[in-house]
């Protein structure tokens, strides 16, 4: 039997259940469209930026704002976004942070029609500790799969 050189402790568990919840409820959030509470699950100078968007939105209110605009765009075509993170890491940081690592994947349905997976990602976010102690997200990047 191999044993780890640093075995998981329970702050350690009770951390990587914490930020599983965190996920859970922030993409609901953002799948039923919810923007301005899905953005301000970040902190106020936080940073979403991914490799399929032209330029990082910086800030709670442009968050949101990228969201709706998302959001009214998926709308208009008819279409169901649901996100779904797996494949969870989540290690604290000497300076108090915590980064976390997931597969993010989104499943698209055509109302009236079948669910596809639209797309695979990897989300990295660093969370940092809102003045109430809940997580928020410092910085996020999500990195598409399918560009290079």
């Amino acid at each position: 039997m191999t044993t780890s050189a640093h075995p998981a402790t329970a702050t350690d568990a009770d951390l990587h259940t914490e930020v599983e919840h965190y996920y859970a409820r922030q993409m609901q959030l953002l799948d039923r469209r919810s923007c301005d509470e899905w953005a301000a699950t970040f902190a106020p100078d936080g940073v979403f930026d991914a490799n399929g968007l032209p330029a990082p939105a910086k800030g709670r209110a442009a968050i949101a704002a990228a969201a709706k605009a998302a959001g009214d765009r998926l709308a208009a075509e008819g279409l169901v976004h649901r996100h779904w993170l797996g494949m969870l890491t989540v290690t604290a940081q000497p300076d108090g942070s915590v980064s976390a690592r997931s597969y993010a994947l989104v499943i698209q349905t055509q109302l009236g029609g079948a669910s596809v997976l639209h797309r695979s990602t990897v989300c990295e976010d660093r969370l940092v500790r809102g003045e109430d102690g809940s997580l928020l997200v410092l910085d996020r990047k999500v990195t598409r799969d399918d560009i290079a």
